[in-house]
């Protein structure tokens, strides 16, 4: 770690992360709580759990304050938001990362575990076409243990239902117009401001340079309604799945080994 990245506050820049994705997502701890009360339900207070597209680590936070016992892997290609992430949890020794492309057939065999007791990822797969993430669910579903878990929240609209979509987009709109004019900090000018600290430089260009400029993120991502993943997961291996919480925009679905 350069001296720089050192004296660095790798917290006030995850605290940053949480509230600029909560602008987007107000009901994103909610998401949080309901995943995490179901990994206890299913799999108990003291789960092996694969942080997966985990960005800064904010499931792997919330999992271990909530769970003392908890260990958590998070695997992210972002290496700006893995910096923040190992900045973060240094000193946590109940959590490591792992720098992979999901696309990558072999992405698996970088993991220090084969086997989880649950799967974790919160508004990342949708920048994956259709066909890879249905590819991604059967190889998630080798690494969760039996009785395991996987849990997905993410943007899944119903295509059945056009005008409840378009009422809830000019809803969401209005409400982060509102919260912008009073000084929330949107997508872009976060990674301005991440790009514009020494601490953060290298690893901006160097995301740059894998994903393209943050304005151009995801571009060729594909959503799908709740329905398909839980076909999706059943048809990759799991042996129930369906949806266990939803927003007019998003949903969360789980799969059970």
């Amino acid at each position: 770690m350069t001296d720089t990245a050192a004296h660095t506050d790798w917290q006030t820049w995850q605290h940053s992360w949480d509230r600029q994705q909560q602008w987007y997502l107000p009901d994103r701890e909610e998401r949080f709580r309901t995943m995490l009360d179901t990994v206890e339900a299913l799999v108990g207070p003291e789960p092996l759990v694969l942080d997966l597209a985990c960005g800064t680590g904010s499931i792997s936070d919330r999992l271990l304050t909530r769970f003392p016992n908890a260990r958590s892997v998070g695997v992210d290609l972002d290496p700006a938001l893995l910096t923040i992430a190992r900045g973060h949890f240094a000193d946590e020794s109940r959590v490591s990362f792992v720098s992979a492309d999901l696309r990558d057939p072999d992405w698996a065999a970088r993991l220090p575990h084969q086997r989880f007791d649950a799967v974790l990822t919160a508004t990342a797969l949708h920048w994956l076409r259709t066909e890879e993430l249905a590819t991604l669910y059967g190889r998630i579903a080798g690494l969760v243990r039996d009785g395991g878990v996987f849990l997905n929240a993410d943007h899944m609209p119903d295509e059945r239902t056009p005008r409840i979509n378009a009422a809830a987009h000019a809803y969401d709109k209005a409400r982060r117009a509102r919260e912008k004019e009073a000084g929330a900090q949107d997508w872009t000018e976060w990674w301005r401001a991440a790009a514009a600290d020494p601490a953060l430089a290298d690893a901006v260009a160097e995301r740059d340079r894998i994903f393209g400029a943050p304005a151009d993120d995801h571009a060729d991502g594909q959503l799908q309604s709740p329905a398909w993943h839980a076909r999706a997961l059943l048809d990759g291996g799991f042996a129930e799945a369906r949806t266990v919480w939803a927003s007019p925009s998003d949903a969360m679905v789980l799969g059970l080994k």
